[in-house]
């Protein structure tokens, strides 16, 4: 096959159907988007209480593992990315978080121009229709539905976690996604009409309508084609045979915070001597491919729970099949929900002018696999600290595209992060010990009572921290100038033309929590930044920011952290 396109798109997730949808809209142009899974036409990917069957299947998770991490007793992390229309929006766990406006103004303070809170909240805005309607903040008119939970006023283990942390001094926050993130109150999640919102289901279906938009599944892309220094086309394998497609004019990676530098590397573009190692001739020496990786890691606090009123008592056969009944009957009830319906961001310390850990709680005490823990009712909140300083790589080991990737995170390898770790067990354990939940507050199943020391916690930590599933920063977004840049503010790859990447490889920083939303939103922008498009009027709205407790107008100087 060899067919012509004006954009090849290469990655049907969380960036690419944005793409889709945006690109194709005018019908001035021909777009091709290519994915290597297939549909994502599944009850289990669908239903927002089942989200852990996706990720548990090799259908629609890529099942990535990191190397031996020396910082966590040289332990295996697995790092789920999603295979298949919606990418990892078809298995995640729906949680919506924009993030701190200090996380958007610090990518500009990083190299990559335009891209401040307020010129980024115009595209937040645009992408999502939320529940309350829209305001300054919130958008009222895109494709993606976001919402609450179904459950938050009818579980009360919800709202006696808010209530404690204001108990133990913290602030509520009604919109962690608007006015104000810091303080604790209901999550928001990309569920609508109770099914999940993908971006497969909010921007690509629509748009698969369109003439001008033709979608390959089943299309596992090895490398993108170059004639000269300019990127023409790519290169992979489609049912065991080569398929090759042709751009007019560019080539855009959205493959993910993981495969979008192992395509670049195997097209010949990264660390010189990488390519080497394995065989590839350098087309550029571009040594940031696949630096700057950055993640999340959270642990699971478990209580159990004095009262029956915990989610333990739905987690069998008989209970599961009768939510699932009623979500395919009505697509309400308990199916209808992630379950984390009440959540928190904190400042670990005083100085720090934004939040730096995150919680999100769960009215059940159950593995990620959806069984549960404990026999009995029981509660738990997954938290870590959100801005670890520690970075990672990602690299190719092979010239062959099915060949797994060497993946280091090095979590923990900074002092910092492990001193952030001690707070934050600390500070969980100070906020679950407050008046509001004596009532539920049981045993503490883990960390246990006795894990109190700092080497105790750290162990502890060592032994049983997990990724959040929030990998980004690999094909790092900055100033051309500067060694470390993979894409300059317009998302070019730097040192080639016609090829550019979008998706959450392009960010410098990590943001203050689950990184899908700033994904969307980085796919909303480029996609003007790629058509030439005027940009949306800036957004010039004010933030809470810790100063004395007063409300402040951010300025344009960036913000710095303590």
């Amino acid at each position: 096959m060899d067919q012509k396109f004006d954009f090849i798109i290469v990655g049907a997730g969380s960036a690419g159907c944005v793409l889709a949808n945006r690109l194709s809209a005018s019908g001035k142009h021909n777009v091709a988007l290519l994915e290597a899974g297939g549909s994502d036409r599944n009850i289990l990917i669908q239903m927002p209480t089942a989200l852990s069957y996706p990720m548990a299947s090799e259908r629609y998770n890529w099942g990535y593992d990191s190397d031996p991490e020396p910082a966590v007793n040289n332990r295996r992390i697995t790092c789920p990315r999603g295979k298949g229309l919606g990418g990892t929006s078809s298995i995640n766990g729906m949680v919506y978080v924009r993030g701190h406006a200090c996380d958007i103004d610090e990518w500009e303070a990083e190299g990559a121009e335009n891209w401040s809170y307020a010129d980024c909240l115009p595209y937040y805005k645009r992408a999502e229709t939320w529940q309350g309607g829209e305001d300054d903040y919130r958008g009222g008119s895109g494709p993606l539905g976001v919402g609450g939970g179904n459950n938050m006023t009818r579980n009360p283990l919800y709202q006696a976690f808010i209530d404690a942390g204001v108990e133990a001094g913290y602030p509520r926050t009604d919109d962690y996604n608007g006015h104000r993130q810091e303080g604790f109150g209901p999550m928001h999640m990309t569920v609508s009409g109770g099914v999940r919102e993908s971006t497969s289901r909010a921007y690509l279906r629509p748009a698969m309508k369109r003439s001008n938009l033709t979608v390959f599944k089943g299309v596992l892309v090895d490398k993108v084609l170059f004639d000269g220094n300019r990127a023409v086309g790519v290169s992979g394998t489609r049912g065991g045979k080569i398929f090759q497609l042709h751009a007019n004019r560019e080539v855009i990676l959205s493959a993910g915070s993981i495969a979008s530098p192992m395509i670049l590397q195997r097209s010949g573009v990264g660390p010189a001597a990488l390519l080497k190692s394995v065989g590839i001739e350098t087309k550029h020496d571009l040594p940031g491919v696949g630096q700057n990786l950055q993640d999340h890691l959270e642990v699971y606090f478990q209580y159990r729970c004095k009262q029956p009123v915990s989610l333990n008592n739905k987690l069998g056969p008989i209970s599961k099949l009768m939510i699932g009944l009623e979500w395919v009957m009505f697509k309400t009830g308990l199916g209808a929900t992630n379950h984390f319906e009440s959540c928190a961001f904190i400042r670990s310390k005083a100085g720090r002018i934004s939040p730096d850990i995150q919680y999100h709680f769960l009215p059940a005490a159950m593995r990620y696999d959806g069984t549960p823990s404990i026999n009995g009712h029981g509660f738990q909140v997954h938290v870590g600290p959100n801005k670890p300083s520690s970075r990672g790589q990602v690299a190719i080991t092979s010239v062959d595209p099915d060949a797994p990737p060497s993946i280091v995170f090095n979590y923990l390898s900074d002092k910092k992060d492990v001193e952030d770790w001690r707070r934050c067990i600390r500070l969980t354990r100070e906020i679950i010990g407050q008046e509001a939940m004596d009532e539920f507050r049981g045993d503490e199943i883990q960390p246990g009572a006795d894990i109190t020391s700092d080497e105790k916690i750290d162990d502890w930590v060592r032994d049983n921290v997990e990724s959040a599933y929030h990998p980004c920063g690999t094909c790092r977004m900055g100033s051309r100038d500067d060694i470390k840049t993979v894409t300059d503010s317009a998302c070019r790859v730097v040192g080639v033309e016609g090829l550019r990447v979008v998706d959450a490889s392009v960010f410098p920083t990590i943001p203050y929590g689950n990184i899908n939303a700033p994904t969307i939103m980085v796919a909303e922008k480029a996609a003007d930044i790629i058509l030439g498009e005027t940009p949306l009027p800036r957004l010039e709205l004010p933030v809470w920011i810790e100063d004395n407790w007063a409300e402040v107008q951010r300025s344009r100087e960036p913000l710095r952290q303590v």
